[in-house]
């Protein structure tokens, strides 16, 4: 492909050769950068022989779903939304350190029973390389139904996926990394339904004064926002720092504070760490 270097273009033929190996494919998509990589090389060595299956339960915006759904639509890509009830699991609701281990569980158990469904042989997750530095609970579902890693197993890391996708063309190639809202909870907390919405339109909100890279964290009735270090001032200028208080305590959280040390991926597994339950 135009535009990549050796070591990119072998891990892409290793990708497509490993794909057209597994003949049918159903791919768990959540519209992300990882997963809509995924799926546009599946679609393009296996066409109709895969499927994208995305999730659209309530730690899900629904600007996710509608964005997946635009992608698989210009494409012409086969999709199924597949609705779970993760608050069905206590450990999910108590936010357990493993609560995405149930979560997944649920997805892709739901998803393996889709793919049966429309006579897919395979399914696959979105992981890369990269993933494996973290704690990351829910690969251990992957584990146990034999999900699929194709981006692990042909070596591709994040930066490399940014890369071959902009050379594709593809959208999402600069999309900000997202993870489901129940990420946004100290683990312990308990999880609702309502505290989900919270979260939710509070991002929302940020997402439409141009914060694309942002998360807010709940602590009890504390919102704390995240945003990359070079996004802070213009945060905290008069007029949007006022309109994101009063917005946020319209919402429902009762003090609104602003981490310092800027946006950070999986910032909540520092609570596990410190309180030595890894």
């Amino acid at each position: 492909m135009e535009g990549l270097n050796t070591e990119l273009q072998e891990k892409l033929d290793r990708l497509k050769s490993h794909l057209k190996e597994l003949n049918s494919l159903a791919v768990g998509f959540s519209g992300g950068v990882d997963s809509s990589f995924l799926l546009a090389v599946a679609h393009e060595v296996l066409g109709d022989r895969a499927l994208a299956v995305t999730s659209a339960d309530v730690s899900v915006p629904e600007r996710e779903v509608r964005e997946a759904k635009a992608f698989c639509e210009e494409r012409g890509i086969r999709q199924r939304i597949c609705r779970i009830d993760p608050m069905k699991e206590e450990a999910y609701r108590n936010n357990a350190p493993d609560r995405c281990y149930y979560c997944k569980r649920l997805i892709f158990s739901e998803i393996k029973r889709i793919a049966e469904e429309n006579g897919i042989s395979h399914v696959a997750e979105g992981s890369n390389m990269d993933d494996l530095g973290d704690y990351r609970p829910g690969l251990r579902a992957v584990a146990e139904l034999s999900i699929e890693s194709p981006l692990r197993t042909a070596g591709l890391t994040k930066t490399d996926i940014r890369l071959i996708s902009k050379a594709m063309g593809l959208p999402t190639w600069s999309k900000p990394a997202y993870a489901c809202l129940a990420s946004r909870f100290v683990y312990g907390e308990q999880i609702t339904e309502e505290k989900l919405r919270m979260i939710d339109q509070a991002e929302q909100f940020l997402i439409e004064h141009g914060f694309y890279e942002e998360r807010v964290r709940m602590h009890g009735n504390l919102a704390r926002i995240e945003v990359p270090p070079a996004d802070i001032p213009r945060l905290v200028t008069g007029d949007l720092r006022e309109a994101i208080y009063q917005r946020f305590r319209e919402i429902g959280f009762l003090f609104v504070a602003l981490d310092l040390h800027g946006y950070q991926t999986g910032s909540m597994n520092a609570t596990i760490r410190q309180t030595g339950k890894e």
